[in-house]
C-alpha cells in the first residue's frame, strides 16, 4: 500500500460541481482505498491504495466521480513521497524577505511544455515570481492569487497540461496528513 494525495480541480466553487466530503470519502472507500481523509471543502483527499502510477490512480478516481456525481473533475495525484519532495524543493523557502503565506504550488497533470517558463513570463506581475520544477509550478504571489494572471487556466493554456493550485499551508497540511 502507498499513501496518496488527490487534489480535485474545481469542486465546490461558486456553487458548481458540489460534492459533500462525506460522500467523496465514501466514493474513495468504494474503490477499495483505505484510511480516506479529506481536508477542507475544495477537494483534497489523503488515502492509502495499492501502489500504482499516478495516472492510473487518477483515472480510477475520475471515472468513479463521474459515475457517482454525474460530472467530470480533473484529479491530480501525488504520492506522499512526491509531496515530500515538493515541499523540500520549494525554491523560495530560503529566499530572504519572502512571506510564506504568499507561496502557492500549481500541480501539473504531466510534464509541461518545453520552454514553458518563457510562456508564463509575460503573465507574471513585477512583484511575482515562479519556478517550474518537474510537474510543479512554484509561485510567489505577494498581492494574492486572486490578483494574479498566473491562474490555473492560464497555466494550463501556456504549458499544455492540466493544473490545480494549492496554497503553501494546504500543501504542507496534506503532506502531514499523508505521513
Amino acid at each position: 500500500m502507498a499513501n496518496y494525495i488527490a487534489m480535485l480541480r474545481g469542486i465546490n466553487v461558486s456553487g458548481h460541481k458540489i460534492i459533500k466530503m462525506e460522500l467523496l470519502r465514501a466514493s474513495f472507500a468504494a474503490l477499495g482505498f483505505k484510511n480516506v481523509k479529506t481536508y477542507i471543502q475544495s477537494g483534497n483527499v489523503v488515502f492509502e491504495a495499492p501502489k500504482d502510477s499516478d495516472a492510473s490512480v487518477s483515472a480510477k478516481i475520475e471515472r468513479k466521480i463521474l459515475r457517482d456525481f454525474g460530472f467530470s473533475v480533473p484529479v491530480f495525484i501525488r504520492s506522499a513521497k512526491e509531496m515530500e519532495a515538493v515541499c523540500a524543493g520549494n525554491p523560495f523557502l530560503k529566499a530572504p524577505g519572502m512571506d510564506q503565506t504568499k507561496f502557492h504550488v500549481s500541480f501539473l497533470s504531466g510534464d509541461p511544455l518545453e520552454g514553458g517558463h518563457k510562456e508564463l513570463e509575460p503573465l507574471a506581475a513585477k512583484t511575482e515570481q515562479f519556478r517550474i520544477i518537474g510537474r510543479e509550478v512554484y509561485l510567489y504571489l505577494p498581492n494574492g492569487s486572486g490578483n494574479s494572471k498566473l491562474s490555473n487556466t492560464a497555466i494550463e493554456k501556456k504549458l499544455s497540461v492540466g493544473a490545480t493550485t494549492r496554497n503553501w499551508a494546504t500543501v504542507n497540511t496534506l503532506l502531514a496528513m499523508a505521513r
